[in-house]
């Protein structure tokens, strides 16, 4: 199916300096009952963002605070999107408007499903992710630009290469799920399937 292609991106960066951020955390398990993409961009944290009522936010939270409101990437840490396989989790970040998360490093389940969503993840190494974060703090106005085609994030003028599987890349970049790559070869599937009804 198509989704929305990836486009060069340059946005301010949204902070979450936390280690080992589950799907649990990003998305909690009593909001899995809905199939339905809409509206869990407004769940995304929920727990992390909002007092014990589910209404109150908490002032200190990343995400509640208007310096960070127009970020179109988020910026994590260690082992981000870890624990349980959930699609909703890529649902709720891309819900809530990022196109794009930075960090150290990415639990496997979550990297699938995030590549199957169109969400666009950047590993880079620990020193710069930790120079990125202390930046930010300093001055949230910060931005970085990213371009997939040249697998390039931009920082303060300085360019850092990342590594994407090519077939994820395609996607993105094409705006494909997997089944949409698979369709995207209709003639050629059609062509064989004629080829061998003649045989």
């Amino acid at each position: 199916m198509k989704s929305s292609q990836f486009k060069d991106l340059t946005s301010t960066l949204a902070p979450l300096m936390r280690d080992n951020v589950d799907t649990d955390q990003i998305i909690p398990a009593r909001f899995l009952t809905a199939t339905d993409k809409k509206g869990f961009g407004m769940r995304l944290f929920m727990d992390l963002r909002y007092e014990d009522d589910g209404f109150t936010p908490k002032p200190d939270f990343v995400l509640n605070q208007k310096k960070y409101k127009s970020a179109k990437i988020l910026l994590a840490h260690e082992n981000f999107g870890c624990g349980s396989s959930r699609e909703h989790a890529p649902w709720a970040i891309i819900g809530a408007g990022f196109t794009a998360v930075i960090a150290v490093s990415f639990a496997d389940i979550f990297k699938n499903n995030s590549a199957k969503n169109g969400l666009l993840l950047v590993e880079l190494p620990r020193e710069v992710i930790d120079a990125m974060h202390a930046d930010v703090e300093k001055n949230p106005k910060e931005k970085a630009s990213i371009n997939l085609e040249k697998q390039t994030l931009t920082w303060k003028k300085q360019a850092h290469t990342f590594a994407i599987n090519p077939f994820v890349k395609k996607c993105l970049m094409e705006g494909l799920d997997d089944i949409g790559y698979t369709l995207s070869f209709a003639k050629e599937i059609k062509s064989f399937e004629n080829t061998r009804d003649q045989a």
